[in-house]
């Protein structure tokens, strides 16, 4: 879930921090929220869009706070939790991020 960001030089530099687990891939176990996040970092740090990185960023919190994880964050304590895929943590964040937008409309 950690975002990276390597600033200041030629080229800066974003990546969530976490290898390419190959043993998973295909199979709607990767977090995503680390790629998620470091979207915001380039919003911020690249693109000087401030309030859009921080409105990604709370989004991605408030998805947490409803209690909704990816298995690598409930390993085998899911109890309170509801389990997300790769592609249904994705799906929960874009959503919740377009009600954020609805309501400031």
């Amino acid at each position: 879930m950690l975002p990276s960001a390597t600033i200041g030089g030629k080229v800066n530099l974003y990546e969530p921090v976490h290898g390419s687990a190959p043993d998973i891939a295909g199979k709607g176990l990767a977090n995503p929220l680390g790629a998620i996040l470091t979207g915001a970092l380039i919003l911020r740090y690249s693109a000087g869009l401030e309030a859009e990185a921080a409105t990604i960023e709370s989004t991605v919190r408030k998805v947490l706070e409803q209690g909704f994880r990816t298995p690598d964050l409930v390993r085998a304590n899911s109890q309170g939790f509801t389990v997300l895929s790769t592609t249904e943590m994705g799906a929960k964040v874009r959503e919740t991020l377009a009600k954020q937008f609805s309501t400031v409309s």
